[in-house]
């Protein structure tokens, strides 16, 4: 899901992310071998990211992950919306990070790193929003749908639906 490049302003680009579908699913800890393998294949055969950059990557995009896997599975909330909002919370939780990482590189010469990295914010928000949204309905609908129909394979891989 996080190979779907849509082109954003400036000449960069925003996508989902995918981590929040991962962690519900696999759990955080498996969640971040899995990305970590991800970025290297986007890097290496993709040419999207890079492997310079595979640190702050990893960083950006599995961190919110792992916060937000607790948010899916222990919450008093109604399930399908707190699935809903891990995965979109994560999405845009990434692009954050990675305004601050960019705006800590590229600190702008009027106003310095606050400066730039509200800059940065204002580039990835226009198609960062509106993808978030849809990365969680998308997540919220596939695990709705693995629960509807593949609920022994879910539970042999260590998920647990929560009542």
């Amino acid at each position: 899901i996080s190979s779907l490049k849509i082109p954003s302003v400036t000449g960069s680009c925003s996508h989902m992310t995918g981590p929040g579908l991962g962690a519900i699913l696999f759990g955080p800890c498996s969640v971040s071998i899995l990305g970590i393998i991800v970025l290297i294949f986007q890097a290496i055969l993709l040419a999207h990211g890079g492997l310079t950059t595979l640190g702050a990557n990893t960083f950006s995009r599995l961190l919110p992950a792992l916060f937000l896997h607790m948010e899916s599975t222990d919450s008093a909330i109604n399930r399908r919306f707190s699935i809903f909002l891990a995965a979109a919370l994560g999405d845009l939780f990434t692009y954050c990070i990675t305004s601050v990482q960019l705006g800590l590189a590229y600190p702008s010469e009027a106003g310095g790193i606050l400066a730039s990295v509200v800059k940065f914010l204002g580039v990835f928000a226009p198609t960062q929003v509106p993808l978030a949204v849809i990365e969680g309905l998308l997540t919220t609908a596939i695990v709705v749908f693995l629960e509807s129909f593949a609920l022994p394979e879910l539970k042999s891989i260590g998920y647990r639906k929560e009542a």
